[in-house]
């Protein structure tokens, strides 16, 4: 551990991390990988005193801003505020370029995927998905069958969870296809960071994050289902109790999008509109931000705060669209990642460039054979949960937990998945103490 930033050498480590880890800033001789040398040479000039001070001016900053989130156990106001360390996470422009490429392909799958899910559905009919992936998934809702414009993708926003093996190799940890989250929680650390750390910064010349909110709302505005120079977007939140609501405001007022939830819009003759002093006006493009389960209560029952009846009929009609459009979310079940390989030489007919974790679905004889052998070695999943809820490692159990996850696999196989456990690559993490290794 160090205590603090002034290093005397230019070989001296900052911080120390585990062997069988991947280290993001020194290399197997123990030198600074190159893109990390110039930010390194730049933090020498930073004591250890003034690092700290400006930690607490940056969580100033958040504060002042009202940056926060909602786990999942807390609710109302009781939101968590945001933690930002200022040492950053470094990748070359190279690099990023060969993810980027994996990712593009990876979207492109999954949009395919997600239209035969809800259109043909051919990859059931000719066995390349089990029927249990569809019709045992509580996430397939019928409504949603049809319901897009073929012209378009129906996943328009996607994100992934990503991790560095050991040998230095990408994984994708889980797919965020229905509402995902994280740019507006981006841009604000860009623009603390930068304030805070301008000199460092500029060392490492940073790619700007603007032309993407450009790219993004030039997109959105080419999605209007009407001829409009000037279509009416607004952005569905689910309301102050949602866990990150804070990006909603965030981003709806920097997109310059209305920002509404479920009571402030209004169905009629199939036509979306929203609620204003001098009377209805029709909305063109919904940005959801909620469940999409929750949409519309009409025809998929419940009540959520971004509800709004009759809202997936308009879709249907062509008077509005919405993005994502409703029935993305179903990839992003840990399920699908154990047909990925499969599924990509069968749509794209190439090798799937950005492997996800190594996933075995239960309700494969085989899969559940190997399960079971290597039980201990493994975390398991409900299979059609999104990631971030349950997760069971499998070797913290105690022996009367293991015998109820075994009874549970042998039982209902096909609810259930299996991934690796890995250890993802080691950063920097600063702390009152000093620097230590976070992975």
């Amino acid at each position: 551990m160090a205590t603090g930033l002034s290093l005397s050498t230019q070989t001296e480590r900052i911080y120390s991390c585990p062997p069988f880890v991947y280290d993001e800033v020194y290399g197997a001789d123990g030198m600074p990988r190159p893109h990390w040398a110039k930010f390194l040479t730049a933090l020498r000039n930073v004591p250890a005193a003034e690092f700290a001070r400006r930690n607490e001016q940056a969580d100033r900053m958040l504060r002042e801003n009202g940056v926060s989130y909602h786990t999942v156990t807390t609710r109302g106001d009781a939101a968590r505020p945001w933690r930002l360390d200022l040492l950053p996470m470094l990748l070359t422009a190279t690099e990023w370029a060969v993810v980027e490429d994996a990712l593009e392909q990876r979207a492109r799958l999954l949009n395919l995927i997600i239209a035969d899910i809800y259109g043909p559905q051919t990859l059931i009919d000719d066995g390349t998905l089990p029927p249990e992936v569809l019709y045992a998934n509580p996430e397939f809702l019928r409504p949603f069958c049809d319901i897009g414009r073929m012209e378009e993708v129906p996943m328009f926003l996607y994100a992934a969870e990503l991790a560095r093996s050991a040998e230095g190799r990408w994984w994708v940890m889980a797919d965020r296809s229905e509402a995902p989250a994280g740019p507006g929680f981006a841009l604000e650390n860009r623009i603390v960071s930068s304030r805070t750390m301008s000199n460092p910064f500029k060392q490492i010349q940073a790619e700007r994050l603007a032309p993407f909110f450009a790219r993004l709302q030039d997109s959105i505005r080419r999605r209007t289902p009407r001829s409009s120079d000037n279509p009416r977007i607004v952005l569905l939140s689910s309301g102050p109790a949602h866990q990150y609501y804070f990006e909603d405001v965030y981003l709806a007022r920097y997109l310059g999008y209305t920002m509404v939830e479920g009571g402030d819009l209004a169905v009629r003759n199939d036509t979306v509109y929203l609620k204003t002093l001098s009377g209805l006006a029709q909305v063109d493009i919904v940005l959801s931000r909620g469940a999409e389960s929750g949409l519309d209560p009409l025809e998929l029952g419940g009540y959520a705060a971004h509800g709004v009846p009759g809202m997936l009929n308009a879709v249907r009609s062509g008077n509005v669209t919405i993005s994502n459009t409703p029935g993305c979310g179903i990839v992003g079940a840990p399920v699908f990642m154990a047909f990925l390989p499969r599924l990509c030489q069968r749509l794209l007919g190439s090798a799937l460039k950005l492997p996800s974790i190594s996933t075995w679905w239960c309700g494969e004889p085989a899969s559940l054979e190997y399960v079971l052998e290597q039980l201990d070695k493994l975390v398991v999943k409900p299979a059609f949960q999104k990631s971030g809820g349950e997760e069971i490692i499998v070797s913290d159990l105690t022996d009367e937990r293991r015998a109820t996850l075994l009874t549970h696999l042998q039982s209902s196989p096909y609810n259930w998945v299996a991934q690796e456990k890995i250890a993802r690559s080691a950063v920097p993490v600063w702390s009152a103490d000093g620097i230590t290794c976070g992975h």
